[in-house]
């Protein structure tokens, strides 16, 4: 709402070190600063408000203030912050690990202005010896009896679905579609009420119990199913309650599973034949797996580096990893779970995930140092490459895409990436790796 935050050098900044990694400063502002700030505060003001008795831009400071000193206080506290941190910040030679938080008392013309802000910064590693770390990699192994249950389980997935002949009795295995409608002390509940949902019994899909009452029933059935929710069930409104549904069962379908031969592999995919099908299941297992491994590699090397290092995690960097896992998974789960659903879920997750963010924190620090340590360098060429890659083969996409993370200060985050990853391989190189049988 203000014009932009002038550079304000402050008249003074102390720094009281709170923790390893978390300062207090201290900064205050001359008078002449603020008394500035106010009249830029309400030059600004009184341009873009319309005061009755006045014309557009004409009405006196005096009035003004009566009207609006609460909100120019504040306008002009953020003019104050904004305008003098940076410079307080680089004086005392602090370079946040995340955004600092301020608390500022409202300024006063005349007066002197005093905040203090609470700046959280990056550990010193003391990193140990990087040489011969160990490390274990479980060896890659595919055998015949893993491609064997790969294609079975292709094989079920193509599996036709057929109606059964009026009067089949559906069993474990059947696949069924119903209706119903389910009351809690004879009262309908939101949860309770279902249309042409499709379950294979004995699938497990259904709460407990719910689908082995269901067994015997013919198409056209109607069927009463008792069921208690689990006492950890969400929305907790439901725990430990007991619920009566009345079914009806519309269809009982039975699955037929293909043969396994060379027309069923050109059913698939593009395969010449069932040969060239367990070929590619194989090729893709070992790929799959090979990832995997190099995984547990990775991270048993990084367990033997964080347990000989020990140093402090700036709880802002934690909050903004965890942050983003969750707004990953918002992303990727809105427009398949109800809202309410969506939101009890990211609530656990962010109870449960937070220790999950610190590690992977403590895991960007620790290679940091050993970037630092090794003099390790993103080349300019080796960035382009790099967007190149994101980009895909159009030059022109690869221009655009540099701008856009130029604009959104994302090049930084993606050089200081890359500098792990040259760090990481540093530690590979060097690990003491164990080849296991196992994960």
């Amino acid at each position: 709402m203000s014009d932009s935050a002038e550079t304000i050098a402050p008249a003074r900044v102390s720094v009281q070190e709170e923790s390893s990694v978390a300062r207090r400063l201290e900064v205050e502002i001359d008078s002449a600063h603020v008394d500035a700030a106010y009249d830029r505060a309400y030059r600004a003001l009184a341009r873009r408000v319309r005061v009755r008795g006045f014309r557009p831009g004409k009405a006196p400071r005096g009035v003004l203030e009566k009207l609006y000193a609460g909100v120019v206080a504040s306008e002009v506290e953020h003019a104050l912050v904004a305008g003098s941190l940076p410079h307080a910040l680089r004086e005392r030679g602090l370079a946040p690990a995340a955004e600092p938080t301020v608390d500022a008392p409202p300024p006063a013309p005349g007066a002197a202005f005093r905040y203090v802000a609470r700046v959280e910064v990056r550990p010193e590693i003391e990193l140990p010896s990087l040489t011969g770390l160990p490390a274990k990699k479980p060896r890659v192994e595919v055998g015949v009896a893993d491609v064997e249950g790969e294609l079975e389980s292709l094989r079920q997935r193509k599996a036709a679905l057929l109606e059964e002949p009026e009067g089949t009795a559906a069993a474990a295995g059947h696949r069924v579609h119903l209706d119903y409608d389910g009351t809690i002390e004879g009262r309908p509940f939101d949860e309770g009420r279902g249309r042409d949902v499709a379950v294979e019994l004995g699938s497990g899909r259904l709460l407990p119990g719910f689908e082995d009452q269901l067994l015997g029933a013919r198409a056209g059935a109607a069927r009463e199913v008792r069921i208690r929710f689990p006492e950890d069930w969400q929305p907790a409104s439901l725990a430990g309650r007991e619920a009566v549904f009345a079914v009806h069962v519309k269809e009982v379908q039975r699955r037929e599973v293909p043969e396994l031969d060379d027309e069923f592999a050109k059913d698939v995919g593009e395969f010449e034949s069932l040969a060239a099908l367990r070929e590619r299941i194989r090729a893709d297992l070992v790929a799959a797996r090979e990832r995997e491994s190099r995984g547990v590699l990775v991270r048993t090397l990084l367990d033997a580096v964080l347990e000989r290092t020990s140093f402090e995690v700036p709880a802002g960097l934690v909050d903004a990893q965890l942050e983003r896992r969750l707004r990953q998974a918002h992303g990727e789960l809105e427009r398949s779970l109800p809202q309410d659903v969506l939101h009890a879920q990211l609530e656990r997750w962010e109870r449960e995930w937070r220790g999950v963010a610190e590690r992977e924190v403590r895991e960007e620090l620790v290679l940091d140092a050993v970037a630092r340590e090794r003099g390790i360098e993103v080349e300019e060429g080796e960035l382009d490459a790099r967007l190149a890659e994101l980009a895909g083969p159009e030059a022109g996409e690869r221009k655009k895409l540099r701008k856009r993370w130029e604009e959104r200060g994302l090049l930084s985050a993606l050089r200081a990436g890359m500098a792990r990853e040259k760090a990481l391989d540093i530690l590979l190189a060097e690990a003491k790796v164990e080849e296991t049988t196992g994960t």
